[in-house]
This record gives structure tokens, C-alpha cells and sequence, in this order.
């Protein structure tokens, strides 16, 4: 492929992600450009042919979901493709104290983007997958890919803290894997007065 450019594209699961920033205490790293982000996972020929989110809204928390709001339409307006699954409700009992709760689950998003990153192999939409995820369902599609022998190339992203939860993830990929550090993250935010006010706060030491 002399004299032209690889092409990648990264797929982003939304909720591993978040979660992940959750625990490094850190509120102003939600606010992270993914598109920027991915950009500098590139190698010199390589070239990003698109950024796709994976995520669900949290309706039933109204500033949560205003502040997820916000967020995607940052991420669409810098080009990033968006796939919003949603969360199914189930009632629960406590078999001691009968009490009674809603219990929720999101669904499909892992799906959706297992499903993503097989199509994009089979369709030829990239020559190298990066997936910014830690989330073992995933394996089963990273392993299609790979059986298929399309000559395509998987690099598993997993976000901070998580690398040892990954294991099983770069197995499937080969191997191929890095850590999405917390200086990385912080280097690829978008600009304060784009996001919520409440993302503003800053970490403590």
C-alpha cells in the first residue's frame, strides 16, 4: 500500500468508557472529543475514515440525560456517528423484606456495535478497527473478524484502568492492545464553554 493511506475507523462504547472516567473522580474528562481522541491512536499512514459512538440515554435521570444530550450533539458535530440503544425497565423484590424496585438494564449497544465492527470488515470500510472498550461480549465479534482473515487489523483501546478487565478482549485481537491513559483523555477535551457547567469542576489531587 505504498504511497496510500490505511484506513481506520473507532468504535467507541459510550458507557464503558463513562464509567471508567467515573472512577478516576474526574468529572471534567466526560467532556472528552472522541474524535480528537482517536486521531491521536493513529500511526503516521494511517488516516481516520470515521469515529461511531455506542451509547444509551438515561432518561428517567433528567440532568444526566440533559448533560448526555449536550454531549452527543458535540460528538455529531465534529463528525462522529452516533447509535443511541436504550434501557429496559424490570421490577425486582427482595425475597427478605419484600420490597419492591425498578431495576434497569441498558440493551443493545454492545450489540450494535459488535455488529458494527464485523460489517465494517466485511464492506472493507477500514484496514485497522480500533474499539475503546473493555467489555468481553465484544469477543466473539473481534474473533470473526479475525477468522475471516480479511487482513484487517483490531487494536483494543481500553479505557483507564481497565486493561486487566481487557484481557480476554486482546486475546481475541491478537494481543493488540493499549491502555487510554488519563493524561490522554485530558489532552483531547472539548472546550469548556461547549460543555455542561457541571463538567467544569476540576479533580481532586
Amino acid at each position: 500500500m505504498s504511497g496510500q493511506h490505511r484506513k481506520v475507523i473507532c468504535y467507541v462504547d459510550g458507557f464503558n468508557l463513562y464509567h471508567a472516567i467515573v472512577r478516576l473522580g474526574c468529572p471534567r474528562l466526560k467532556a472528552v472529543n472522541i474524535w480528537d481522541l482517536a486521531k491521536s491512536l493513529l500511526r503516521d499512514e494511517e488516516r481516520l475514515e470515521g469515529v461511531e459512538y455506542f451509547s444509551a440515554y438515561a432518561k428517567w435521570l433528567p440532568n444526566a440525560y440533559r448533560r448526555h444530550q449536550v454531549y452527543v450533539r458535540a460528538l455529531k458535530e465534529t463528525g462522529v456517528t452516533v447509535s443511541m440503544a436504550h434501557f429496559k425497565e424490570k421490577s425486582m423484590r427482595c425475597k427478605k423484606c419484600n420490597n419492591t424496585w425498578i431495576s434497569r438494564e441498558e440493551k443493545e449497544s454492545d450489540v450494535r456495535l459488535a455488529l458494527a465492527v464485523l460489517g465494517g470488515a466485511i464492506d472493507d470500510r477500514y484496514d485497522r478497527a480500533i474499539i475503546v472498550s473493555a467489555d468481553s461480549d465484544l469477543v466473539p465479534a473481534v474473533k470473526s473478524v479475525r477468522k475471516r482473515d480479511l487482513g484487517k487489523e483490531v487494536l483494543i483501546a481500553a479505557p483507564p484502568g481497565r486493561r486487566k478487565i481487557a484481557r480476554d478482549l486482546a486475546a481475541a485481537a491478537n494481543g493488540s492492545i493499549i491502555e487510554v491513559s488519563q493524561n490522554r483523555l485530558a489532552e483531547h477535551l472539548f472546550p469548556e464553554d461547549e460543555m455542561p457547567r457541571e463538567w467544569r469542576a476540576v479533580a481532586p489531587p
